[in-house]
């Protein structure tokens, strides 16, 4: 069996090197060789958004995503944002407003009002909706 071929991602602006298999979904390398939690496993079919992350800017299911697929695009993730001192405002915005409940969803809803928001800066409701 030969071994995986090595995969450069870019992930929240650093290139990361990792040998993966070319359909290992997106999610398992950022979490498990790259330690980045925010996104979450939730339903494993791209559906729930629990694993959202920002492929070019585009809100992206990461467990139904391919490391060869996402390789040469700029992947950012929640901890790609801002940091505890520093959040980004949507990321304070649901600081300030309690929003977070469990958590868990949390990462997809961020990352997906990220990306309206950067695309839209002043939506209206039809399009938050």
């Amino acid at each position: 069996m030969k071994p995986p071929a090595p995969l450069t991602l870019d992930v929240n602006g650093a290139r990361h090197t990792v040998a993966a298999d070319a359909d290992t979904p997106l999610l398992y390398l950022l979490r498990n060789d790259l330690a980045l939690n925010g996104p979450k496993f939730g339903c494993g079919l791209g559906e729930c958004g629990a694993c959202t992350v920002l492929l070019d800017g585009v809100p992206t299911r990461s467990c139904v995503t391919s490391a060869r697929v996402a390789e040469g695009h700029a992947i950012t993730t929640l901890e790609g944002l801002g940091t505890r001192e520093c959040p980004h405002p949507v990321q304070q915005a649901f600081i300030d407003e309690q929003a977070a409940q469990c958590g868990y969803c949390l990462n997809g809803m961020i990352m997906t009002a990220k990306a309206l928001l950067d695309r839209r800066p002043d939506p209206t409701l039809d399009e938050i909706r």
